[in-house]
């Protein structure tokens, strides 16, 4: 009996010693992508398509903006958006993946953010 308790003891300190080990995540990062200067950000090809994603719920009925094609522009600008200063556009700080107040099944990625804002810094012209 007294082998069988220090066979216990033993194995339960050995599994404690192993169970103490943990693997580090990495760590997240909020970095979004760099737009170099020179490359030309373009309502019409690089902001309308993501807003495709969103025209289930922002379609006219549902909720506001509607960001349908055709009307997205008109509806965002100047309501939601702060021409050149995307950081604290509400466009820019509600989107899906970056504080939007449901949750609507996707997130958009760091790229499609990056864009969006860069859009905005640049003035947010209808192009």
């Amino acid at each position: 009996m007294k082998k069988l308790l220090q066979l216990v003891l033993v194995g339960s300190l050995g599994l404690m010693c192993f169970s103490c080990y943990y693997d580090e995540l990495p760590e997240e990062t909020d970095a979004l992508t760099e737009i170099p200067d020179e490359q030309e950000v373009s309502f019409s090809q690089d902001i309308q398509p993501i807003f495709s994603k969103c025209t289930q719920c922002h379609d006219g009925n549902q909720a506001n903006p509607d960001l349908r094609e055709g009307n997205a522009y008109d509806a965002i600008v100047p309501d939601y958006v702060i021409e050149g200063d995307g950081e604290n556009s509400e466009l820019f700080q509600k989107s899906p993946g970056n504080n939007h107040p449901v949750d609507v099944g996707f997130v958009l990625n760091a790229d499609e953010l990056a864009l969006i804002k860069t859009w905005i810094d640049r003035g947010a012209d209808n192009n």
